[in-house]
């Protein structure tokens, strides 16, 4: 990446980071062959005075989820299940409902009519009571998109029972472990090692080493929409992996793209992700975080785009991140297509 466009991204969230958008902010950009630029900025909190790393490790919230629809993708590969199979069919002990009748591919894609976002944590304070309530929720709209992070709750649970094996233990196994994603990991992690999050009034202590969403909090900090923590540099890797197409059979990686039908499995399609500009055509793809994180992956231009902050410290108000981020993935753009040829070039 050229050096003054890599000045350009440093100076706009080193800008962001003075107004007290975060304390701290890791990005890398790159092709399927190789990282074309990166930084890291900022201070674990607002009150330390030691800089971050590009080994600090950032809770990536929801970009969570991708990396576990790949997991189970992995395992449909394998034919250990398929994507019309229901919750019900691998849980047979769940309640008859609409959590038990849907299939894992309406809850990758979105469309299995689960609900949006749910503070179970507030009736349920334990693992089985939150489960429990979990399966008895009511859907509204099946077929319509609507964004569900109760959804992918039970699809970490059907790739557990289906890969024999706890999520942290399934996630390594077929997606950070081969991919060399050293850092990537589920909580808790060393406080040192970790960016802070919110200070938290449910929890009544500033969140730093252990995942933010509190749902994920009562499940044991490992749960499918929320929980890894993670380094830009690692999810480059991953980003570099999906260009490569290198992860899932044929087939199987045009459906999670949504090639074949503008659903991608995990993924958020191009028109859902607002904060892309028109440089990125309907071929893209990405997912963010609540806690102020993002990748994008780029297969028409073979590139990848990650920026991870801690945008919900020291509180969760808004304070107009998400026009960072949409600048940030716009000059990440505009820098990065006059690396390796122009756009044009690639597939």
């Amino acid at each position: 990446m050229p050096a003054d466009a890599a000045e350009e991204l440093e100076s706009l969230l080193d800008s962001a980071r003075s107004e007290g958008q975060f304390s701290a902010a890791s990005w890398a950009v790159g092709s399927s062959t190789r990282t074309l630029g990166g930084g890291a900025l900022g201070t674990p909190s607002e009150s330390d005075e030691i800089g971050i790393g590009p080994r600090t490790l950032f809770d990536l919230a929801s970009v969570t989820k991708p990396i576990v629809g790949l997991t189970l993708l992995r395992l449909v590969d394998r034919g250990l299940v398929a994507l019309d199979t229901t919750v019900g069919e691998v849980l047979v002990d769940w309640p008859d409902g609409p959590m038990a009748r849907a299939d894992l591919r309406s809850l990758l894609t979105h469309t299995s009519g689960a609900p949006g976002p749910t503070p179970l944590f507030r009736e349920h304070g334990d693992r089985e009571s939150l489960l429990h309530a979990l399966a008895r929720l009511e859907f509204t709209a099946p077929g319509q998109w609507c964004y569900s992070s109760m959804g992918f709750i039970a699809l970490g649970l059907v790739a557990e029972h289906v890969g024999g094996a706890g999520l942290d233990d399934l996630v390594h196994r077929e997606i950070t472990g081969p991919l060399g994603m050293r850092d990537t990991r589920y909580g808790p992690v060393d406080r040192g090692d970790a960016v802070a999050t919110e200070r938290c009034p449910w929890r009544g202590r500033l969140v730093r080493g252990t995942v933010h969403d509190e749902n994920a909090e009562v499940l044991g900090g490992v749960a499918g929409h929320a929980g890894l923590f993670g380094t830009a540099e690692d999810l480059g890797r991953l980003g570099a992996a999906l260009l490569r197409e290198s992860l899932l059979e044929p087939a199987l990686q045009d459906a999670m793209t949504g090639r074949r039908d503008g659903r991608p499995l995990g993924w958020w399609p191009r028109e859902r992700c607002s904060f892309l500009d028109g440089t990125f055509d309907e071929r893209a793809y990405g997912h963010t975080g609540f806690t102020g994180t993002s990748l994008v992956i780029d297969p028409s231009r073979d590139r990848w785009f990650c920026l991870l902050t801690n945008r919900v410290h020291p509180m969760r108000e808004p304070r107009g991140f998400e026009r960072v981020r949409a600048d940030f993935h716009a000059a990440a753009a505009r820098g990065a297509w006059g690396t390796e040829g122009s756009p044009d070039s690639h597939r």
